[in-house]
C-alpha cells in the first residue's frame, strides 16, 4: 500500500456548488444553522475531493433532519419543512452568483436530499445567462426523471444527458445497487414517480472510457451510523491512517434497466487469491439486517468518486472551449 496525496491544482478556474444529504441529528424537523460534526463530516467525505480542480462552495441549510425521516418511517406525522430547506439553498445559490461567481463555470453537485435541492434549483432555472454558467449537474442518489416520449417533459429537460466526458452543460445522475441485490419492489430509488417517465442513469466510468471499471474512493471511517463497518481493507494489515482509500480495479459499474427500475449496478471484482478485501461497506443496516430498498445509497458517490472528480475537469475544458 502507498500514500497518494491529493494536490489541488494551482489554478482552479471553475467552481463546485455542493448540497449535502440528510445527515442532521438535530431533534427538530428541520436542522438549525449550526454545523454539527455530521454536516462537517459528510461535506469532507463527499465534497472535499472536488477541490482538486474546483473551488468548493458548500452552504449550510436548514435541511429536513434524520429525526423527521425516522419519525415518518415509524408512521408518525412528517415534521420536516422541505420549502424551508430549499429556500436556504436557493438563497445561498443567489448569494454565490452575486458575490462569488464572476462569470465562472460551476458544477452543481448534490446527494440524496441535497440532490433534491439541486433538482428543484434546475427545474426553476429559466434565465439563459444563468443556465450558461452550468458546466454540469451531478444530482447523485436521487430520482431524476425524463419523459419516455416528449423531450420537453420531465426534470429540467433543457439540460441534455451526458454521453461523453467532452460535453458540458449536461447531466450525470444515478442511484446505485449491488449486482447481487437489485432494487426490490419497494425500492426508494431507481423508479420514476410518474407514468410515462423513466429514471436517468449515467455511468461516470463509462463517460471516461474506463470500460466500466470505476475509480472508487472510500472513506476509512464511517460517515453513516446506519452502515456496517469494513473489517479490513487488506488482510493482516491495520486500517489505513489516511482518510480515504482507493481500490483500483475492485469495482465495476454499469447502468441497467430491469422492469420499472433503472440504476447503476455495482459489481465487486473479488479475488480470493489476494489479501485485499472482497467486499465493500455501504448497505443500510437496521437492527442487524440489511435494508435492500436503500441499495448502496450510503456510498453512491464513493463508488465513482474518482470518476466524478475527473469528469469535472474534462467538462470544464469543454465548457471553456465552447465559450472561447
Amino acid at each position: 500500500m502507498s500514500v497518494e496525496p491529493l494536490v489541488p491544482d494551482t489554478d482552479r478556474p471553475f467552481d463546485c456548488f455542493y448540497v449535502y444529504p440528510t445527515v442532521s441529528r438535530d431533534l427538530t424537523g428541520n436542522s438549525d444553522m449550526v454545523a454539527g460534526q455530521e454536516e462537517l463530516r459528510v461535506a469532507h467525505v463527499q465534497a472535499a475531493r472536488f477541490r482538486q480542480h474546483c473551488r468548493v462552495f458548500a452552504p449550510l441549510y436548514r435541511q429536513m433532519t434524520l429525526t423527521a425521516l425516522r419519525s415518518s418511517r415509524a408512521g408518525e406525522p412528517f415534521t420536516g419543512d422541505r420549502a424551508l430547506a430549499y429556500a436556504d439553498v436557493e438563497r445561498a445559490w443567489q448569494n454565490y452568483l452575486a458575490n462569488d461567481n464572476d462569470g465562472r463555470g460551476v458544477v452543481l453537485v448534490g446527494h440524496s436530499q441535497g440532490s433534491g435541492m439541486i433538482r428543484r434549483l434546475l427545474n426553476e432555472m429559466t434565465d439563459p445567462a444563468e443556465r450558461s454558467l452550468i458546466v454540469s449537474a451531478m444530482p447523485i442518489g436521487s430520482t431524476i426523471s425524463r419523459s419516455d416520449n416528449d423531450p420537453a417533459e420531465g426534470d429540467f429537460p433543457w439540460m441534455p444527458i451526458c454521453t461523453s466526458a467532452e460535453e458540458s452543460g449536461c447531466l450525470v445522475a444515478y442511484s446505485s445497487f449491488r449486482d447481487t441485490v437489485p432494487p426490490p419492489a419497494n425500492s426508494r430509488y431507481g423508479r420514476a414517480g410518474r407514468a410515462g417517465e423513466h429514471v436517468v442513469c449515467v455511468n461516470p466510468a463509462a463517460l471516461l472510457g474506463d470500460g466500466g471499471i470505476a475509480n472508487s474512493i472510500f472513506s476509512t471511517s464511517s460517515t453513516w451510523s446506519s452502515s456496517q463497518e469494513i473489517e479490513a481493507w487488506v488482510a493482516g494489515k491495520p486500517i489505513p491512517t489516511t482518510q480515504f482509500v482507493s481500490v483500483p480495479g475492485l469495482i465495476s459499474t454499469r447502468c441497467v434497466s430491469r422492469g420499472d427500475f433503472t440504476y447503476l449496478e455495482v459489481s465487486v471484482n473479488a479475488d480470493a487469491g489476494d489479501p485485499r478485501t472482497d467486499d465493500i461497506a455501504g448497505d443500510v443496516v437496521r437492527d442487524g439486517s440489511r435494508v435492500d430498498s436503500w441499495g448502496l445509497h450510503l456510498v453512491d458517490m464513493a463508488v465513482a468518486m474518482g470518476d466524478l472528480v475527473a469528469l469535472t475537469e474534462r467538462q470544464y475544458l469543454a465548457w471553456k472551449a465552447a465559450r472561447d
